[in-house]
């Protein structure tokens, strides 16, 4: 199992909470949407802003910190709603293998290094796919199916 990057004080009590508020009124912070996806054991409802990326019309959900809570709960049940203001679509969770992951992790990295790049091991977007390869199995991604 990879390794989990626990959020500083800052970002779990500021950050996410004005990412998660705005959201939740509507404006998304680059491609922000709120997670919602049961829990894998109460099965009651869990949210978490989250960072939704398109490549080639494709929609992902990365988890720069590892193996999270809403990783592990996704994986169980394998669907969940994106939420944007009063917008909620619910979608189907498919992961993708380590061998799938690197042009994903570039992409991501090249939108939201300044957020998330220290959970990536010195790893950026100009990064050989070697290297991306090398990090892949710390990052689980999720291709997002309506």
């Amino acid at each position: 199992m990879a390794d989990y990057r626990k959020p500083g004080w800052f970002t779990r009590v500021v950050f996410n909470g004005v990412v998660a508020w705005m959201t939740r009124r509507g404006v998304s912070v680059w491609g922000s949407r709120v997670l919602r996806v049961r829990g894998r054991t109460s099965g009651q409802w869990r949210s978490t802003p989250v960072n939704l990326l398109t490549v080639d019309g494709n929609r992902y959900l990365v988890a720069p910190r590892g193996e999270t809570q809403w990783v592990r709960n996704l994986r169980a049940t394998e669907a969940g709603e994106l939420v944007l203001g009063r917008r909620v679509e619910a979608f189907r969770a498919v992961e993708l293998p380590d061998g799938e992951k690197p042009p994903i992790l570039g992409v991501y990295l090249k939108r939201w290094k300044a957020e998330v790049g220290m959970f990536f091991d010195g790893v950026s977007a100009a990064s050989s796919e070697n290297e991306l390869s090398r990090i892949a199995a710390g990052h689980p991604v999720f291709r997002i199916e309506v």
